[in-house]
């Protein structure tokens, strides 16, 4: 996957690798201010002290003191992986995407080498993205993003979760909370999540559907030459 070009109003499947393949994250403490980054620095307006303005809010609660927020992007899909992260991101603003991954794998780096007394970036070089261009990739990149990657991390690996669907739908759904695949699966609601791509679909059945279908049947097909796609 390389870096395609693109502009506003662009829907790119962003993708950034742990250096090394090295985890880019290392407690469930780590994987919440994941989450928690994907909002709070998603804004034109950036503060310095942007972990002490939110420490004693309600989750995703805005700070009164900051202005109305103004989102550099559109989060429309995102699954935190142990070494490295999926995001479905749609430019809003002129060099947005660009902007937030910068915040974002600043913020990342500068955190874990703090915590973990490390030092230099904890990422492998820039990030890679993937502009979508049809509204078929468009469905099953988000299948991919959502089911295929949080399948992987299923006890006993993504066969396994392939033989047990509906099981590993159940654990994906309810137990592994960093990906927006509820948000799809069960209609759940986060401001993490700009929620007209759930559109695209007729509902919950729909988008279970095109799931299945992909992580059993169209997965060779995804990574093949039809369409240009390449997955990583």
């Amino acid at each position: 996957m390389r870096v395609e070009p693109f502009g506003v109003d662009s829907i790119v499947h962003v993708v950034k690798r742990g250096a090394r393949g090295l985890p880019i994250t290392r407690d469930d403490a780590d994987r919440g201010r994941f989450m928690r980054l994907l909002y709070y620095l998603n804004d034109e307006h950036q503060s310095e002290f942007w972990e002490l303005d939110v420490a004693h809010l309600r989750e995703f609660e805005w700070p009164k003191s900051w202005p109305e927020r103004k989102p550099l992007v559109h989060v429309l899909a995102w699954t935190l992986m142990p070494n490295h992260f999926h995001l479905l991101l749609q430019e809003i603003q002129e060099g947005g995407v660009s902007r937030f991954m910068q915040r974002l794998c600043g913020s990342m780096s500068r955190h874990f080498n703090e915590k973990y007394q490390e030092h230099g970036s904890i990422f492998q070089g820039a990030y890679r993205s993937r502009t979508i261009t049809t509204d078929r990739y468009l469905r099953w990149v988000v299948a991919y993003i959502l089911v295929k990657n949080v399948f992987e991390l299923y006890p006993g690996g993504f066969s396994k979760a392939l033989k047990e669907f509906e099981k590993a739908w159940e654990w994906g759904v309810g137990t592994y909370k960093y990906s927006s695949l509820s948000d799809y699966a069960i209609g759940k609601t986060t401001p993490i999540l700009k929620k007209d791509l759930t559109e695209m679909f007729k509902g919950p059945a729909d988008f279970k559907m095109c799931a299945r279908d992909m992580v059993t049947s169209r997965l060779e097909e995804l990574a093949g030459v039809n369409e240009g796609i390449v997955f990583e």
